[in-house]
């Protein structure tokens, strides 16, 4: 029989490590702080050093562990490079970027920049992590996507199909990863106050349409979504692999539409 200092161990990660990419500013920086909270030491990855560093610092001035990397998830040599310098038990991946147009408006180069980063790059981040994870015999990786891998509106067609893609990923790497302990999930937010959503914020007509859409009639917070990757990173989450968590506010489970000022 499990004791009960057994359950109320079950999201502690102390010993153990955590890389997050993306970790300079919003779901990343709230990601790597909450892993840091509940014991682990993590290595905090972002293309902009500084920033990665002032998180890492967050980290350490409340007495956790972390440090600092610049990784540029569009570089597979960047990225083997984080995976390479330390034995990580979970992985998180954050990055993303948006250029919100009709596809008919869509350049090939914005459509390029779209899917470099937020599709290949997580792509070649969830490689490399999981090279390293099966070659150990288990870790966790938890990739962000969206409520946009479900449904769409004006404007979010590529985006939308990175996320979707990110999705397949996921379900795929879980399948053929599972003999070797590797766990690898998706996160997907609603609407959170981001860097990324600055453009719907800067409108309060867009703003207050999409806090509408959801159940809870309001924005997430990017320490909303770090519940969901301190327990998909920990023993909680055991049996958990190849699922979609949705922390969306109830997005998905009301009817709403908005045409966006594009």
């Amino acid at each position: 029989m499990t004791t009960l200092a057994e359950y109320r161990s079950l999201f502690d990660l102390t010993g153990r490590r955590a890389a997050v990419i993306g970790a300079g500013s919003g779901l990343g920086e709230a990601s790597a702080l909450a892993l840091a909270a509940h014991g682990a030491a993590v290595t905090c990855a972002d293309l902009d050093a500084t920033a990665a560093q002032c998180t890492a610092d967050a980290i350490v001035s409340e007495s956790g562990s972390a440090d600092a990397m610049a990784v540029d998830i569009r570089d597979a040599e960047s990225v083997d490079a984080l995976f390479e310098s330390s034995r990580f038990d979970a992985a998180v991946i954050t990055p993303s970027i948006n250029v919100r147009k009709q596809l008919l408006d869509m350049s090939e180069d914005e459509f390029s920049r779209v899917v470099d980063l937020n599709l290949r790059g997580t792509f070649t981040a969830m490689r490399s992590a999981g090279r390293s994870m099966a070659a150990q015999g288990g870790g966790s990786i938890i990739v962000f996507s969206s409520v946009r891998s479900q449904v769409v509106e004006p404007g979010q067609g590529v985006y939308a199909a990175t996320k979707a893609g990110a999705v397949a990923l996921v379900k795929t790497l879980a399948a053929e990863l599972a003999s070797q302990n590797v766990r690898v999930n998706a996160v997907c937010p609603g609407v959170v106050e981001t860097p990324l959503t600055e453009q719907i914020k800067a409108d309060p007509e867009w703003y207050q349409a999409y806090a509408d859409i959801s159940a809870l009639g309001r924005w997430s917070q990017p320490e909303e979504q770090a519940g969901a990757v301190v327990y998909l990173a920990s023993r909680a989450s055991s049996f958990v692999t190849g699922s979609t968590l949705f922390v969306d506010g109830g997005w998905l489970a009301v009817d709403g539409r908005y045409t966006p000022p594009l």
